[in-house]
């Protein structure tokens, strides 16, 4: 694995991550019970997730892989607690340096290397949303050899990533305010 810094990765790349993996980071504590409720209230086929990026950090991190409702009891115990005092920032370059984008491709700048040939710090956002589209199963599925299901995913996190906070741009959206505030 190579660390990277979230401040090496660029912006718009953060932002399709977050697009696609947790839309609502930066608004919940570690847990989004929104989230949780329209997966409960879901009546398709196909059983939905509400994990957010801190409860899928705590996992990667410090609990073991495979499903099990005692795993994510303890996930759901500990995402706000990791979420206090890891904060924002720390968590999402956290998550971004061990999720895994392949089998055997773990963090983003060897996934970023592996795919693309090129560090993270280079990732465009179509480069970055065609690695979010991979992220429910990464170990079958391929940013370069997209199947139809994959492909919609990309596209939505295409469609999505702009309007989406991460704490890079929560923090500069903050200080503009302060800023436009000071001149008045």
């Amino acid at each position: 694995r190579s660390w990277v810094s979230l401040s090496q990765i660029p912006i718009p790349a953060q932002q399709a991550i977050v697009a696609a993996e947790d839309a609502r980071f930066m608004d919940h504590w570690g847990i989004d019970v929104w989230a949780i409720g329209d997966a409960l209230d879901d009546e398709s086929s196909r059983p939905r997730g509400a994990s957010t990026i801190t409860m899928q950090t705590v996992k990667n991190v410090f609990l073991w892989p495979g499903r099990s409702y005692i795993r994510k009891i303890i996930e759901a115990a500990m995402a706000p607690i990791a979420g206090v005092i890891w904060g924002k920032r720390r968590t999402l370059e956290m998550y971004l340096n061990v999720v895994e984008w392949g089998d055997g491709i773990y963090g983003i700048e060897e996934a970023s290397k592996t795919y693309f040939r090129h560090s993270a710090s280079s990732l465009t956002v179509t480069e970055a949303a065609a690695l979010a589209a991979i992220l429910p199963n990464p170990r079958k599925l391929s940013p370069q050899r997209m199947s139809h299901a994959t492909r919609k995913r990309f596209e939505r996190v295409l469609r999505e990533w702009e309007g989406t906070k991460t704490p890079t741009t929560y923090v500069s959206v903050r200080a503009r305010k302060r800023e436009t505030r000071g001149r008045s």
